[in-house]
């Protein structure tokens, strides 16, 4: 999963290139507003920030009613009057695709302000962006082990032992893979692709042309559908290699072609596919990060999965990196089974030799061209390079100072495409990255201009290794090598895998599995050609929970889809925290990042005894300084259970948004009257064919920071049966304190955002600074000339660029007049995302700073507004605010502006 990017909308975010897929984390700190000046112009504007043209975008559009309630003859009706309203009041639209079994609506293609016309149509209860859904960025490392398998994977979850001893295979259990595909040449899957389609076509993303050509053979040829196929359930007898669920029938849903992104609309079409093809379980390993919303549509077509009798999982998401609340998509849907990564605990690699004789693993970088088998080169590194230095590579290096060399450079600071592109222009061979922390990191280098040498990632203690000999002379060969290491790393909650929880304060993600360097099937003509390879992602996280869904479905066929989720997180086994290489043992990893923790399908498959809620989302301490909730436990087994409940605390997630920091400060907890803080814990009897009570009072942890998020576990000791868990998480403090509307850091600089953008004069007006003079647009195209003296034709309009450092509930933009009146309702959106960062020069495809606010200079009824004095507003309502409360609410207005005509 990566971020999308919302195009050719009124609400218009910006995406950059060049920014490394493993980010560094930035706070955001206290502003001040820069001096404006004497001048015309405001502050400058970046070159890569100009205002677009005002074309259509593509919006879902919601009809009341939830179709899983519907009959056929409802949804249809609803649909033909939508039209006729439609046409008999103007609109222009064009409808793209109608959905009718988990969406009663469309998507269409329409302007802004045709959008805002028809959100107010009787009928419509919703408009929302269609995103765009970059396909899954993982790193691809090459490996053609003779007797390719997944045991490491497999016996982390207990697959092994659920196939060698349980005899489960997922035999007659049908399982939707909606992704790029399967490589239906595959000799592990043949015959077992029993239903399938390809929305898309080859071509479809390429070059930024998204026009489908569909038709009815979803083969693979990017890679990441195969691989994910591979962990449910791919079965080679040829080499032994067998996934989680080996006989399982696959339903293959292409939604992606050999390069570039898919649009959510599209993969709404293959889940409702998916489900009217049969599936009992599907598998999602994509989305949107930072979309984290269980109202948004496809969050809520997950949820009707379930009604419909299909057991939706989908990946967590890879913005690890980019901090809290950084999920999204159809993981966030309240009945989908979430999953989480941890990493595995052996790692296959590529290696090179060093002229000493010892072998090094790396991951090569994605955008970069592998490198050549035979290459020897000598290994230098930089004036500054160091194993302290951080920002090592950074500044560009003395012209054809690295000549025919490798260059050793350090992570840290800026991005790593930066890093490749200094060492590319002095003249480098190739770029040795080591990380500036435990273990391996998958880098991707992909910007404009490319990258054209290899980048090679290494681990912290192999780059110090190499450091050490630079002085005395050493040189690297690729020579096709290849190790497998016990990966420092081991049973940690990846890196990448996304933090929760939602925007609503419900708990996300549900449970882990791994998905940290994963040896899986890759189609027989991409990657090394063997038709395996190795891929890191909470992409391959979810494939190993919808394998162990089929399993326990196989075993008991009766199982209910509402049901499943529960029974896989009740038995989960805890992850823990790891710091700099250390893993911190005395409290597990955040709640937020793991949810129950490690998938267990042994203790599934042999629990009897089941603990409903499976989770508990607490809220904010500002509204309840204590949580009471009841907790159900019921024995289906003819033994007598007897547990001791504790309480067993979870790191709590302190720091800021961008910048997660550990806190060993938690919650206490009485069980039924009674301490489970204590070490004796709360004695729990569970009689056979019984169910029990337990009363559970949660008391956030004082000592935390404000704004902090808590969590840990109402933990059930047995002695003789599976122990179980239930998680819980919650809020410290007033929720609607975190600042939605955030700063923005451009060139280095920060700025009081939001600001207005004057592109015919090539400036920008930070929130609450004085204009020297007074902007004036006239809504024609412009001609700009710029300080290198490139010119431009601009829109001379004015709009607004916005920082989300916090998901917005509803965003309201209006136009006022001169005296601050409303004179227009321009837009109004729900359930929007925050940004992925809030820096200019950290962003990429996959990460964006602003979200722009585009005004025509037209009305709501199309007409132009008249010549006068106007301002722009935006008003953002925060995550469960009240809109009663003013507080709950951010107001941000524009500078006054003249509009010419």
């Amino acid at each position: 999963m990566s971020k999308v990017n919302t195009t050719n909308r009124t609400f218009k975010t910006i995406a950059f290139l060049s920014l490394s897929l493993v980010l560094g984390a930035c706070g955001q700190s206290a502003t001040t507003t820069p001096s404006m000046g004497s001048g015309r112009q405001g502050i400058k504007m970046p070159s890569s920030l100009r205002n677009t043209s005002q074309t259509p975008g593509k919006w879902f559009v919601e009809l009341a009613g939830d179709p899983t309630g519907l009959t056929a003859q409802s949804v249809s009706g609803q649909q033909t009057g939508f039209r006729a309203q439609a046409v008999a009041q103007g609109i222009k639209y064009t409808e793209v695709q109608s959905y009718d079994t988990l969406f009663n609506g469309f998507s269409v293609e329409a302007t802004g302000a045709e959008i805002n016309r028809i959100s107010r149509m009787p009928g419509v209860t919703g408009v929302y962006p269609v995103r765009r859904v970059d396909a899954p960025r993982t790193t691809v490392s090459p490996n053609s082990l003779a007797a390719p398998e997944m045991y490491y994977a497999k016996g982390m979850t207990g697959a092994d032992i659920a196939q060698n001893e349980l005899g489960l295979t997922g035999k007659g259990v049908k399982v939707g893979v909606i992704d790029t595909g399967i490589d239906v040449d595959h000799p592990a899957f043949k015959g077992r692709i029993v239903a399938g389609y390809d929305f898309v076509g080859d071509d479809y993303g390429k070059n930024g042309k998204y026009v489908p050509v569909p038709d009815n053979n979803p083969d693979d040829c990017a890679g990441h559908g195969t691989h994910v196929a591979g962990i449910v359930g791919g079965n080679v007898a040829s080499n032994g290699f067998k996934g989680v669920a080996p006989e399982v029938s696959f339903g293959a849903y292409r939604v992606f072609g050999c390069e570039g992104s898919s649009y959510d609309d599209v993969i709404l079409e293959a889940m409702e596919r998916s489900v009217k093809d049969g599936m009992q379980v599907v598998n999602m390993s994509l989305g949107s990060a930072f979309d984290d919303w269980a109202e948004t549509p496809l969050a809520k077509a997950g949820n009707r999965m379930i009604k419909k009798g299909v057991i939706l999982v989908a990946s967590a998401g890879n913005s690890g990196g980019d901090g809290q609340y950084s999920m999204g998509g159809p993981t966030m849907g309240d009945s989908v089974i979430s999953v989480a990564s941890v990493d595995n605990v052996k790692v296959d690699l590529a290696a090179f030799t060093l002229s000493d004789g010892s072998k090094i693993g790396y991951y090569p970088a994605t955008g970069a061209p592998a490198p050549k088998k035979g290459t020897t080169l000598p290994i230098t590194k930089g004036p500054k390079g160091s194993p302290t230095v951080a920002n090592d590579g950074c500044d560009p290096y003395a012209a054809n100072s690295l000549t025919g060399k490798a260059v050793l450079i350090r992570r840290g600071t800026c991005s790593f495409y930066i890093k490749a592109t200094n060492a590319q222009k002095a003249g480098a061979s190739a770029m040795v990255l080591y990380n500036n922390a435990a273990g391996y990191i998958s880098p991707t280098v992909e910007g404009d201009p490319p990258i054209t040498i290899p980048v090679v990632s290494v681990s912290d203690i192999d780059g110090v290794k190499i450091d050490e000999l630079i002085a005395g002379g050493v040189s690297m060969t690729f020579d096709g090598g290849q190790l497998t290491i016990a990966n420092p790393t081991a049973n940690a909650s990846s890196s990448f895998s996304s933090y929760g929880m939602s925007a609503e304060l419900e708990l996300k993600p549900d449970i882990g599995a791994p998905g940290g360097n994963i040896y899986s099937t890759y189609p027989l003509n991409a990657g090394d050609g063997s038709g395996y390879a190795v891929l890191s992602g909470t992409s391959m996280a979810s494939p190993h929970v919808a394998g162990a869904v089929a399993l326990i479905l196989q075993a008991y066929p009766k199982t209910q889809p509402k049901d499943m989720r529960g029974l896989l997180m009740n038995t989960a086994s805890l992850r823990w925290y790891l710091n700099n290489g250390t893993l911190l043992t005395g409290l597990p990893d955040y709640v937020q990042r793991q949810g129950a923790g490690m998938v267990n399908i042994v203790g599934a498959y042999s629990n009897t005894v089941s603990a409903t809620p499976s989770k508990l989302s607490l809220g904010e301490s500002a509204a309840f300084t204590t949580r009471n909730k009841v907790i159900v436990l019921k024995n289906t087994g003819a033994r007598r259970e007897v547990y001791t409940a504790f309480n067993y605390p979870a790191l709590t997630v302190a720091g800021t948004t961008l910048a997660p920091t550990p806190n060993q400060t938690y919650a206490t907890m009485t069980i039924n009257g009674k301490s489970a803080d204590a070490d004796a814990g709360v004695e729990v009897v569970v009689p056979p064919f019984s169910e029990v009570e337990l009363n559970v009072v949660v008391s956030p942890p004082a000592a935390a920071p404000d704004k902090a998020q808590y969590g840990g576990y109402v933990n059930l000791v047995s002695t003789t049966s599976p122990s179980l868990v239930v998680p819980y998480a919650g809020f410290k403090g007033d929720y609607q304190s975190l600042q939605s509307l955030g700063d923005l850091i451009i060139g280095g600089t920060k700025y009081n955002a939001p600001l207005l953008v004057d592109d015919g004069d090539d400036a920008l007006y930070p929130e609450g600074a004085a204009a020297p003079t007074m902007p004036d647009y006239t809504f024609k195209p412009v001609e700009v000339t710029y300080s290198n003296g490139s010119k431009d034709t601009v829109m001379d309009a004015p709009y607004l660029a916005a920082n989300f450092a916090h998901q917005v509930r509803t965003l309201t933009f209006e136009l006022l007049d001169g005296n601050g009146a409303v004179v227009d309702t321009l837009a109004k959106e729900d359930y929007l995302a925050r940004n992925c960062t809030n820096d200019l020069s950290k962003q990429s495809a996959s990460c964006d700073a602003l979200t722009t606010f585009n005004w025509d200079g037209k009305l709501t009824g199309g007409k132009d507004a008249p010549a006068g004095v106007y301002s722009l507003r935006l008003s953002a309502l925060k995550p469960l605010g009240d809109t009663s409360n003013p507080a709950h609410t951010e107001v941000y207005t524009s500078q006054k502006f003249k509009v010419l005509r």
